[in-house]
C-alpha cells in the first residue's frame, strides 16, 4: 500500500496573527539594519571669511570711514604746517604726548633745533611731505597762505581725518581788505571752509599766546579750556582727544560759523577754565 504525502498543517487563526505581528515588530529593525540611513545633520556651515582690509600704511591719509577712522584710536601722524613759535610750541606738545609729527617749512634744514627740542617722534620736511605723512593737519601759517595751500593741497587735505586751522587774519600784517572780506564770508571759519573745500575743518589754539602753551598745558586743578569751533562730528571728537592729550580741555563752541569768535580780541580770546568758556559761549550768537 503507497504511503501519502504528509502535508503539513495550515496554521490556525491565533498562530497567523502571531506571525503577522512578529513580522511587523521586526521590519522596522530590518529596515534600519537592511538600508543606508540618511546621514545625521551637523553644524551649520560658516560663511567665508571676508579678506582682512590692507594695513594703513605709515604716513597715509586717514580713511573717513571704516575702522581705521575711529577718532578714539591710537597716535595719529601730525603734520604741522607752519613750524614758527605757534606751530613748534603746539607740535612740540603733541611729539611729546606720543604722535609722529613732522613740522614742515620751505626750508626743513633749518629745523633742526626744533626737532630737537620736540624729541625723538618729531622730525622735519617739505608741506608735501607733511602733508602726505599726516593723519591730521595743523595749519599754523599767515592766514593768506591758506588760499595758496588749498589750490596746491586741497585735495590731499580733505582726505585727513582732521584739519586743524589755527591761523588768524590780522589788519596789521594782511591788510585791512582781507580781513573785511574774511568778515563778510562769516568770519575766519567759513572763510577757511571755502578755500579747503571737503576738509574736516575745525578751529583751535586760535587766542592763547604760543608762549603761555608750555606752562599752561596740564596745569593742576582746573585744565585750561580751547574753545573749537567745527561742522564735522568726527574731526571735533578727534581734535577733542588731541587737546586732552596736550594736556588741555576742548570746549565746543559751536559750528565753524562760531569761528568769528575764535580770534584775538573777543570774549573767548585769552585763558578761560572750560566753565567759563560755556558761560561766554551763552552770550554769543552765531
Amino acid at each position: 500500500m503507497a504511503c501519502r504525502e504528509r502535508s503539513s498543517p495550515r496554521p490556525t487563526r491565533r498562530a497567523a496573527l502571531r506571525l503577522a505581528g512578529a513580522a511587523i515588530a521586526v521590519s522596522p529593525f530590518a529596515a534600519a539594519w537592511g538600508q543606508q540611513t540618511p546621514p545625521l545633520p551637523g553644524p551649520p556651515r560658516m560663511p567665508p571669511m571676508p579678506p582682512m582690509p590692507p594695513p594703513h600704511p605709515p604716513g597715509g591719509s586717514m580713511p573717513t570711514t571704516g575702522p581705521l577712522a575711529n577718532p578714539e584710536a591710537g597716535p595719529r601722524n601730525i603734520g604741522v604746517i607752519g613750524a614758527g613759535r605757534e606751530g613748534g610750541a603746539l607740535g612740540t606738545l603733541l611729539a611729546k604726548a606720543g604722535h609722529p609729527v613732522m613740522f614742515a617749512s620751505r626750508h626743513p634744514d633749518q629745523l633742526k633745533d626744533l626737532v630737537t627740542e620736540a624729541g625723538p617722534q618729531a622730525k622735519a620736511g617739505t608741506v608735501e611731505e607733511a602733508i602726505a605723512f599726516a593723519d591730521a593737519v595743523l595749519l599754523v601759517v599767515p592766514y593768506p597762505a591758506i588760499k595758496d595751500i588749498g589750490k596746491d593741497y586741497g585735495a590731499a587735505l580733505a582726505k585727513k581725518a582732521l584739519v586743524i586751522d589755527v591761523s588768524n587774519p590780522s589788519a596789521k600784517r594782511d591788510g585791512d581788505d582781507l580781513v573785511k572780506s574774511v568778515d563778510e564770508q562769516g568770519g575766519p571759519g567759513k572763510a577757511t571752509a571755502a578755500m579747503l573745500p571737503g576738509c574736516h575743518l575745525v578751529r583751535a589754539f586760535n587766542a592763547i599766546g604760543f608762549a603761555q602753551l608750555p606752562q599752561l598745558a596740564h596745569r593742576q586743578g582746573d585744565p585750561v579750556g580751547v574753545p573749537i569751533a567745527g561742522d564735522d562730528q568726527n574731526a571735533i571728537i578727534l581734535a577733542s582727544r588731541l587737546i586732552k592729550e596736550m594736556g588741555f580741555e576742548a570746549v565746543s563752541v559751536g559750528g565753524l560759523a562760531m569761528g568769528k569768535y575764535l580770534v584775538p580780541g573777543t570774549p573767548l580770546a585769552g585763558v578761560h577754565t572750560p566753565a567759563e568758556i560755556r558761560d561766554i559761549v551763552k552770550t554769543l550768537k552765531a
